[in-house]
């Protein structure tokens, strides 16, 4: 019989994003940076916004990763220095890859509305993480039926599906909702590291069971894991190689060095949604460009 190490249990924080969003953010962690090359982890919502009010981030800049955001209630627009502007609705991913440097903004489409979202943080590896920016929009994702979860497939491959989605690292990322009771035993990658993260309801993950803003990690060597609930509720599967690389994640920036780190925050602080490398995102957030903190002080582990 085959033994493994027994799933390590964590508990995500509340920070607020925008004006005054509320999120349960699970990673990074202190005693676990990141689960393959996901480096970054939000669970908004699901929440109603009273009226007038909604989610409003002003224009920021991101370096080395790729922001990738699943949307389960609610629409929200995306407009970024590229030029692009996209409203995303429920059952889509937004991909933006920043590479060498790109600033956006997101706003929900309607104050007064539901948001119910999951934004992640893909890590790129060295040799892309100065690539050209990039974005997309994936509004068509392999979805299936696996013992009562309808599972849609965000990234990478699951079930022999692939998602559109464009990656650099070897990665996947799998969402489960349920309406009542399913059970289903999911196929992993043995070389893959996991965190399985629940959204909605109660559910049983690997004989544990896990709430809203709890989520477990497995180590690689897996090959299945048993996934059930017995009421409405739905789940965050990631899972990657482990990245392998030392890494800086500060603010809106994931860097190798403390002074790549301090040249991405000396050309926004000159150029602050007014172009530069940065460049600007054209009128339409309704909360101004935010402000980098200081660094000052401040020695971070890199490579």
């Amino acid at each position: 019989m085959t033994s493994f190490a027994p799933a390590q249990r964590y508990t995500s924080r509340i920070s607020v994003v925008g004006e005054d969003t509320p999120v349960a953010r699970a990673l990074p962690y202190r005693e676990r940076r990141t689960v393959g090359a996901w480096c970054f982890l939000d669970h908004a919502g699901p929440q109603q916004f009273a009226p007038g009010k909604g989610m409003h981030v002003g224009a920021h800049p991101h370096i080395g990763l790729q922001t990738f955001t699943w949307l389960i209630e609610g629409e929200v627009v995306h407009r970024d220095s590229l030029g692009n502007e996209q409203i995303i609705r429920p059952g889509q991913v937004n991909l933006m890859t920043a590479g060498r440097g790109i600033s956006h903004t997101e706003d929900s489409l309607q104050d007064g509305t539901r948001l119910h979202a999951a934004q992640l943080w893909i890590a790129l590896p060295k040799g892309e993480h100065e690539r050209e920016p990039a974005f997309e929009n994936y509004p068509d994702l392999p979805r299936l039926d696996v013992g009562g979860f309808r599972a849609t497939v965000l990234a990478g491959t699951a079930w022999d599906q692939t998602s559109p989605a464009s990656i650099y690292s070897p990665l996947v990322g799998v969402d489960f909702s349920s309406d009542g009771a399913a059970l289903t035993e999911v196929p992993l990658r043995a070389d893959f590291e996991y965190a399985a993260m629940a959204l909605r309801g109660s559910l049983s993950v690997g004989g544990e069971s896990i709430q809203p803003g709890e989520w477990l990690y497995y180590s690689p060597g897996r090959t299945t894991l048993e996934v059930a609930c017995e009421g409405e509720a739905q789940l965050l599967l990631l899972g990657g190689v482990p990245f392998g690389e030392d890494i800086i994640v500060w603010w809106n920036f994931v860097a190798r060095t403390q002074a790549e780190l301090e040249q991405a925050l000396a050309d926004w602080n000159a150029h602050p949604n007014t172009g530069g490398r940065f460049g600007s995102v054209r009128p339409g957030c309704l909360a101004a460009p935010l402000n980098a903190p200081s660094l000052e002080g401040v020695r971070l582990k890199g490579g």
